[in-house]
C-alpha cells in the first residue's frame, strides 16, 4: 500500500518519500504487519484551511476521509493527497510543511499517533 511520508531533512527542511507497505494475504483480502500505535485522533477542518509552516506535533499517520488536502513541503514541492489516501507526517523538527485546504471542501480526517 503505498504512503506518502513527509520527513525533516538534514537542511532542516521537510520533505516527501514515497513508501509502499508490504502486504501480505489473509483470510479475506490483504494485510500489512501490524504497525504499533498509541491513539487515535478525529478532526475535522474547514474548508479554508491554511496553516504555513508547522513541524508535525508528533509522528503520525493521517487518513483523509472525504476531502482532500494539499501539503507544502520545505523544498517547495507540492502534492495533494487525496481522499482515502494515507501519509505519514514525521517532520517533528525543523521549518516542517504547509497544509491547506482543496476545493474549498471541509475535510474529517483520523491521526494515528505513533510510538
Amino acid at each position: 500500500m503505498k504512503v506518502t511520508r513527509i520527513y525533516t531533512g538534514d537542511d532542516g527542511k521537510s520533505h516527501f518519500e514515497d513508501l509502499d507497505y508490504d502486504l501480505k494475504k489473509s483470510g479475506v483480502g490483504m494485510l500489512s504487519d501490524l504497525i504499533p500505535a498509541r491513539g487515535m485522533i478525529l478532526r475535522e477542518t474547514p474548508g479554508d484551511y491554511y496553516l504555513d509552516f508547522h513541524p508535525a506535533p508528533r509522528r503520525q499517520f493521517i487518513i483523509n476521509l472525504d476531502a482532500a488536502v494539499e501539503i507544502e513541503v520545505g523544498d517547495g514541492e507540492k502534492r495533494v493527497i487525496g481522499r482515502g489516501e494515507v501519509f505519514l507526517a514525521e517532520d517533528t523538527t525543523g521549518q516542517g510543511h504547509i497544509s491547506r485546504s482543496v476545493d474549498g471542501e471541509v475535510r474529517h480526517s483520523i491521526f494515528v499517533t505513533l510510538e
